[in-house]
């Protein structure tokens, strides 16, 4: 077979060498370009889920604190400096952002028992729930809790207040105006109720002038659970199943939470 080669072939094969060469250049650049960017959402399946959990960054609110959590999570090892991987670790209060309590929290005869998280009860954690909206700027007092008209048979309950709409969770100053249950609206639910799951949206179920007596309510029968620090924006009230699963942390009276809403 002979091959005839003409100059206008010649030419033809030339120009279309040097435009591969030239798109071959072009899409190793722009792979080179692209910046891979993190996708970050707070509603999963075309919002049938609900991520109720807040992210922990440094700037996150801590208890009492004015400058945050701080710096609490470092690269202790890094394939930069010839690690075969990457091995992060973190050092933080347990009660820190969306988490829960444990009896041991406040009865110390409890925390020497070993009331700790590993012996919640994950069936009060997951399950039907009620998120409902408090009177603007009022704490969940005895008479807030009756105007709610929470029926019988309702077991976990998720109460959003002005909290939310003031976003006290996103400011790094810890602040002490937040709202949250009075003892007396700790009582009235324990003693009026079937609920045995308990969450609000900040970092203390209980307002803060009433915070231990609150607790002491709430947890002294051990069988309350108590989710704090929960972030309900843009979440329609009403009915949903709630998941929230913490750490089994033994010896631990609390534990960081991740929960989500599924509608």
């Amino acid at each position: 077979m002979r091959l005839e080669l003409t100059m206008d072939s010649i030419i033809q094969f030339v120009l279309l060498f040097t435009v591969g060469l030239v798109v071959s250049a072009l899409s190793l650049a722009d792979g080179d370009n692209d910046e891979l960017i993190p996708y970050r959402r707070e509603v999963y399946g075309n919002g049938r889920i609900f991520d109720i959990s807040h992210r922990y960054v440094a700037d996150m609110l801590g208890y009492e604190s004015n400058d945050g959590i701080g710096d609490f999570l470092w690269l202790r090892r890094s394939m930069k400096n010839d690690s075969i991987a990457n091995f992060s670790e973190m050092k933080f209060s347990v009660h820190t952002g969306t988490h829960v309590d444990t009896s041991g929290h406040v009865f110390d005869h409890y925390f020497d028992a070993g009331f700790d998280v590993d012996t919640l009860d994950l069936e009060v954690l997951n399950g039907l729930a009620l998120l409902v909206d408090v009177p603007r700027d009022k704490n969940i007092t005895a008479e807030v809790m009756q105007s709610l008209h929470i029926p019988r048979g309702v077991i976990r309950v998720l109460f959003r207040t002005s909290n939310t709409d003031r976003r006290l969770m996103y400011q790094k100053k810890f602040n002490t105006s937040f709202m949250g249950f009075m003892k007396d609206g700790a009582k009235w639910l324990a003693e009026n109720t079937d609920i045995k799951l308990v969450g609000t949206d900040y970092l203390s179920v209980a307002a803060y002038d009433e915070a231990i007596p609150a607790h002491l309510v709430f947890l002294e029968s051990r069988e309350i659970i108590l989710l704090e620090g929960l972030k309900l924006d843009d979440v329609p009230a009403g009915s949903y199943s709630v998941h929230c699963l913490p750490l089994r942390l033994a010896g631990a009276e609390g534990s960081p939470i991740r929960c989500i809403l599924i509608n």
